[in-house]
């Protein structure tokens, strides 16, 4: 059989050794392993040697292209909108809103600011006049905000939304129902004469004083104008929307009132009024029949006797409605009082923030006494144009607290939640160049790396920002999460490879030539690097498939952030290391590097004379070096086989601390001098122990013997399992969801507001919106089928019985009904005929026109239905021919019923106005609608507290908008609910997957770069617990599952990977028994990893100093018991796991030790002598890797140290049977 190809160069005259008795491995089973490793190693060895070559070259390219890529942040955008941040990217939501958008526009009909009044003693009653006359004091306060801007003064009766103004062909009439005309309040006053105070508007005419709806009778009104203007459809819009004497026919709070009108029910016997009983059923607008504000509306924590009559409350609402700023744009476009300033939308918009601000009062006041107060510096955001408003209107000893809140206040959370805070991550920074710094700074300046630690930690905050800026550059915006805690977690997790490789090459084997100092580090330790890198690039790319856009983003940025701190460690600073080994070779101090160092000088001069007779001290008590193994493949066997050549001769010391099957810490050369300074008589001094003392010493003397005794297994076994379980326990104790009041900053009013807001007014203003693609008109009794499913759910607060549902179907429907019984009775009596309308009603010369139209457009009129058509059929069922017509006629005719509907038709009803007395053919023809695209019916849901609640509520109108589908009526649920809750039906579903689809990518990876499934397997079981156990504790912290905590518990897979891989790893590439490796793999990962983590706290630690409670809870906390869990996890649980299932070593001893190295001569003078190296044949291959050499008997056969010379050197004279080989 043909001999293998060389693998490599090896010297020549070496002769096979003689088959070996001792048991082998089979062929292939770690050899395609080993030579991979070789090659990866072998790259990164070239790689090294060429950045440490042109270190200057690198550094300044480097620090170029990092800073290019920086400058990206210019145009970062910081993305604030909640539904671009919480809809599901591509999901049926995110379909539903751009539909509505696409149909209605980006805004919403109006905006919404609100009042809540609660008592400062917990549970005591708020209906009392008292309670609503403090009500009424702030309300009115707010009401009277005005705002001058652009040279003109804006009010609440300017800028308000105002529900169906009617359009009146007298002039005079119509401005002054424009004045007139109220803004829709939802108040607790409006059952009371003072709503009318609240209503800002007035009107002028002459012989009167200023007409306003504290003095206005509409009656009355009409009355005295009917003489001089034709009102008559006026009066007949009025009575049908039950107007009656509006405000004045209502009781008042305090009848002592000057200003108490005579109408007023209780204006002469002058007793206060019922509250309870008042307010029992809700309250009306200026119309009794389209503005009915609901008792779930106006009062919390309502408390009934057992006949269901109101007795007491606990809150009190009040909701001040604003144009959008579109409407406000067109509502003044053109007007006389802007067309001098270039009326926008953006100033339109611009006025209604600024009078929000002032509505909203933001610093803490004196109605608060005796509450936690927050001083204005405390707080996230402030308005210089914020006032002492509503809550300033309470006196100081008021036994009643005002809460108020607004849409432009939540945006300025959001605001001030996505600002980066410059102090927090200068402090973060400084932080941790102090601990770098210290860390690494030694007493021996030629060995101290401070600089090095500087250096390395301003590397990674440059690539933290070059990362952030290319993200800016590929279009990925940022949000609260971007700005709030990456740069911490970056920083964090950037400088633990920093600590890894600054240890590692302080650790280069003796005789290492300088040329080649980097590429032996990162031949060491790129593995590891490289590992951790590309596991977290994994987690977070896996933590995009979470689909909402704020953490798909969060997600993507961290995996390219990470990206750029490993090409920054990879590359950068093994520059940085390698000018800083030129300083310690030139003899310069660190940080200092401008001053001669005195000990570097030293070490110098002494190492070639100590070593030149190839001779080590018998006190050196440890040595790490590189074990040249050789693989050979026998082609008569196919037996893989490795020799592990022996070198040098070892003498033990006199003794040893512990067992024969630990090894002592990790050494450099200059411990080895210093050691032997420290045993020559001439130099009896003796150095502290606590100078002595690191986290490599502690490994090596206290913990690894420690943890590796079986008892101690044992307990930590136990202890895990202990908190696995209760782990899994605290699994089932996770609730979904995420409250704004977890994400406002406690202590300030706007979380007071939110939490009186949950507590007692849990409403949410929901509509149910039909699409295009069906005949509205032939689908009339499935949409009334679809109204009826939704209004039965559990969560829709039902209207009451003496009101009909608020539809525009019911009203359009009720409408064409009252039409046609007006044309009956005009029919009857003989004011309309078949010729003449003119003497009949408005409603019946309507209906008049709408029952002749066909819908043909060759002979649209066809008198001849007047008797034998009827606008709603017996089954109240619209006749489809007319609905389109009619439609048109009830949205020009119906302003209030319309307003009140809120259906918003897309595409909108063409506008017609008709005239009783216009008798011409062109009068009579009614334009068709065309055919709808988007209308809504709007609901309330009650009762919403917990994420349970929520999902059902959603689930229910899925279910009844899917059996609307199958009767071919499409439509979707819209609202706030449905914006930012659906989620939650699949958020855990997509969690797990995740995190499945993440921990097979994990040990795909970790199987492929450390050539072993065994060790990858156990290293994804211990990110797996991991994983439970930090779920298991959220829900023992109160921490809900959002997509927030789902992005942390995907990405802790990958951040676990940093405490486990580094031990799996130098457990794997050791030699010796499973404890021996465990106690060698913590000997050299334990310091690197456990400042890897202090590091990572450190980073997190800023975290801590945040305004928002959702910041210290949903990050700092969680990410900071991910990282206690990972030390604990790392550092205990896998070195014993590993020293009771680890897997073989890549080297394994399989040959006896020759006579001479076990019977070795006697030293010389107590040293140790180095010994020579064998030769070996051309079929075997170098693999280099990394171990520690005991000194205490008996010695470890086959150790090889470097000699004093730069290459080995060969002898022929040992011969083969001297060898120890082992076989991988």
């Amino acid at each position: 059989m043909a001999q293998p190809p060389p693998l490599g160069e090896l010297p020549p005259g070496y002769t096979p050794p003689a088959r070996p008795t001792a048991p082998q491995i089979l062929a292939g089973s770690l050899k395609a392993p080993l030579w991979l490793r070789a090659y990866f190693q072998g790259l990164l060895f070239s790689l090294g040697c060429g950045i440490q070559k042109h270190c200057g070259k690198v550094l300044f390219l480097g620090l170029l292209a990092f800073g290019a890529l920086a400058l990206g942040l210019r145009v970062a955008v910081i993305e604030t909108d909640l539904e671009q941040l919480w809809v599901e990217v591509g999901s049926r939501v995110s379909q539903e809103l751009h539909y509505t958008k696409e149909k209605l526009g980006e805004e919403a009909a109006y905006t919404s600011q609100m009042l809540i009044q609660t008592p400062r003693q917990e549970g005591e009653n708020i209906l009392t006049p008292e309670a609503l006359g403090l009500h009424l004091q702030a309300a009115l306060t707010a009401s009277k905000v005005q705002v001058s801007l652009y040279g003109k003064s804006w009010d609440l009766n300017k800028i308000c939304y105002k529900s169906g103004v009617p359009l009146i062909e007298n002039g005079m009439i119509e401005r002054m129902i424009e004045k007139l005309f109220p803004c829709v309040i939802l108040t607790p006053l409006d059952c009371f004469w003072e709503g009318a105070k609240l209503q800002g508007g007035s009107a002028y005419l002459p012989g009167r004083p200023d007409i306003q709806w504290t003095n206005l009778d509409p009656e009355q009104l009409l009355e005295e104008l009917g003489p001089f203007a034709s009102l008559e459809g006026f009066r007949q819009l009025l009575d049908k929307a039950q107007v009656g004497q509006a405000y004045v026919g209502r009781p008042c709070l305090d009848p002592d009132d000057l200003h108490c009108p005579p109408s007023a029910p209780n204006h002469h016997n002058r007793q206060a009024p019922n509250v309870a009983q008042e307010l029992s059923g809700g309250c009306h607008g200026f119309s009794h029949k389209f503005m009915h504000w609901q008792e779930e509306l106006l009062l919390g924590g309502m408390v009934r006797d057992p006949q269901g009559r109101l007795l007491r409350a606990e809150a009190l609402q009040s909701t001040f409605l604003l144009m959008s700023p579109r409407q406000l744009f067109e509502h003044f476009r053109g007007d006389y009082q802007t067309h001098d300033i270039g009326w926008s939308e953006e100033q339109a918009s611009k006025v209604l923030q600024t009078w929000q601000r002032r509505f909203v009062q933001v610093s803490m006041d004196k109605n608060r006494a005796g509450c936690p107060q927050a001083t204005p510096s405390s707080l996230p955001f402030r308005s210089t144009l914020s006032l002492q408003l509503a809550q300033e209107a309470l006196p100081e000893n008021a036994s009643q607290q005002i809460h108020a809140f607004s849409p432009t206040t939540l945006d300025d959370i959001l605001h001030a939640f996505s600002e980066v805070s410059t102090a927090r991550v200068v402090g973060g920074y400084l932080l941790m160049l102090a601990y770098a710094c210290v860390t690494m700074l030694r007493w021996d300046c030629a060995q101290s790396q401070g600089a090095v630690g500087l250096a390395g930690v301003l590397l990674v905050a440059l690539a933290v920002a070059s990362g952030l800026g290319l993200c800016s550059l590929l279009g990925i915006t940022f949000n609260a999460a971007t700005t709030q805690v990456l740069p911490f977690l970056a920083l964090g997790i950037g400088v633990d490879d920093i600590f890894l490789l600054a240890h590692a090459f302080t650790e280069a084997p003796p005789g290492t030539p300088l040329q080649e100092r980097m590429g032996e580090c990162l031949q060491r330790t790129g593995t590891s690097v490289a590992l951790t890198s590309i596991n977290n690039m994994v987690a977070f790319f896996m933590a995009a498939l979470v689909p909402i856009p704020a953490l798909r983003a969060f997600s993507l940025q961290a995996a390219i952030v990470v990206g750029c701190n490993f090409t920054a460690v990879m590359l950068v600073f093994p520059a940085v290391l390698s000018l800083d080994l030129h300083r310690r070779h030139c003899q310069r101090l660190d940080v200092l590097c401008c001053f001669s160092s005195p000990c570097s000088a030293r070490v110098i001069q002494i190492l070639p004379q100590e070593l030149g007779d190839r001779t080590v001290p018998v006190g050196i008590a440890h040595l790490t070096t590189t074990v040249q193994a050789f693989t050979h493949c026998e082609a008569s066997s196919q037996h893989v086989v490795t020799i592990l050549p022996p070198q040098a001769q070892l003498v033990p010391p006199p003794s040893d601390p512990l067992s024969s099957e630990l090894f002592s810490p990790v050494g450099s050369t200059r411990d080895l001098l210093g050691q032997e300074e420290g045993i020559r008589p001439k130099a009896a001094r003796k150095s502290l122990p606590c100078a002595r003392w690191n986290l490599a010493h502690f490994a090596r003397y206290q913990f690894a013997p420690l943890l590796l005794q079986t008892h101690a297994k044992a307990m930590v076994l136990m202890f895990f399992g202990a908190l696995l379980g209760l782990s899994l326990y605290g699994v089932t104790l996770v609730q979904d969801g995420l409250a704004l009041t977890d994400v406002v900053p406690r202590g300030t009013k706007e979380h007071a507001f939110l939490s009186a807001q949950l507590r007692y007014f849990s409403l949410y203003e929901v509509a149910l919106v039909t699409q295009g693609g069906f005949d509205y008109a032939h689908s009339q009794r499935a949409l009334f089928d679809l109204h009826q499913r939704f209004s039965s759910l559990k969560a829709v607060l039902p209207p009451p019985a003496t009101q009909a549902p608020r539809t525009w179907l019911h009203y359009y429907r009720n409408w064409l009904q009252g039409i046609q019984a007006a044309f009956d009775q005009d029919w009857a009596s003989g004011r309309i005929t078949y010729h003449s309308y003119r003497n009949g009603s408005e409603d019946g010369a309507l209906a008049y026109k709408l029952l002749i139209q066909t819908g043909n457009a060759q002979e649209p009129l066809d008198f001849s239905q007047l008797t034998t058509r009827r606008l709603v059929d017996k089954e109240g069922l619209i006749p489809p021919e007319l609905f389109y017509m009619g439609l048109t006629v009830w949205v020009s005719s119906d302003p209030l019923g319309l307003a009140a509907s809120q259906a918003n038709f897309y595409p909108p009803p063409p506008e017609w106005l008709h005239d009783k007395y216009d008798t011409t053919g062109e009068n009579l023809r009614i334009p068709a609608a065309q055919p709808l695209e988007f209308a809504q019916f709007p609901f309330l849901l009650r009762g919403l507290q917990k994420t349970a609640d929520f999902v059902e509520a959603i689930k229910g109108a899925r279910a009844a908008c899917t059996e609307a589908g199958q009767a071919g009526v499409h439509a979707y649920p819209s609202g706030s609910p449905f914006l930012f809750w659906e989620q939650y039906l699949g958020l855990r579903r997509c969690f797990l997957l995740a995190v499945g689809i993440l921990l097979v990518c994990t040990f795909l990876v970790c199987a492929l770069l450390l050539l072993n499934p065994w060790t990858a397997g156990l290293i994804v079981l211990i990110l797996a617990m991991m994983t439970v156990e930090l779920f298991g504790i959220m829900g023992f912290l109160g921490i809900k599952l959002s997509a927030i905590p789902v992005v942390i518990l995907v990405a802790s897979v990958g951040i676990g990977v940093e405490f486990t891989v580094h031990v799996a790893l130098g457990f794997l590439t050791t030699q010796g028994s499973r404890n021996l490796r465990a106690a060698r793999a913590l000997e050299h990962t334990f310091a690197p990893v456990t400042d890897g983590a202090v590091s990572t706290l450190l980073g997190l630690l800023m975290l801590a100093g945040s305004n928002f409670d959702f910041i210290i809870r949903y990050f700092f906390v969680v990410l900071t018991v991910l990282t206690l869990l990972g030390l604990l996890h790392g550092l205990v649980l896998l070195p014993v796991l590993l020293s009771i299932l680890g897997p073989p070593p890549e080297v394994v001893q399989m040959y006896k030790e020759s006579p001479q190295v076990l019977s070795p001569a006697t030293p010389r003078g107590g040293t140790l002598r180095w010994g020579v190296t064998p030769t070996l044949p051309q079929n075997f291959a170098r693999v280099t890797t990394s171990m520690t050499v005991a000194l205490h008997p008996p010695p470890l056969p086959g150790a090889y140290i470097h000699p004093a010379s730069t290459e080995p050197i060969w002898s022929p004279a040992v011969t083969p049977a001297t060898n120890s080989s082992a076989t991988e």
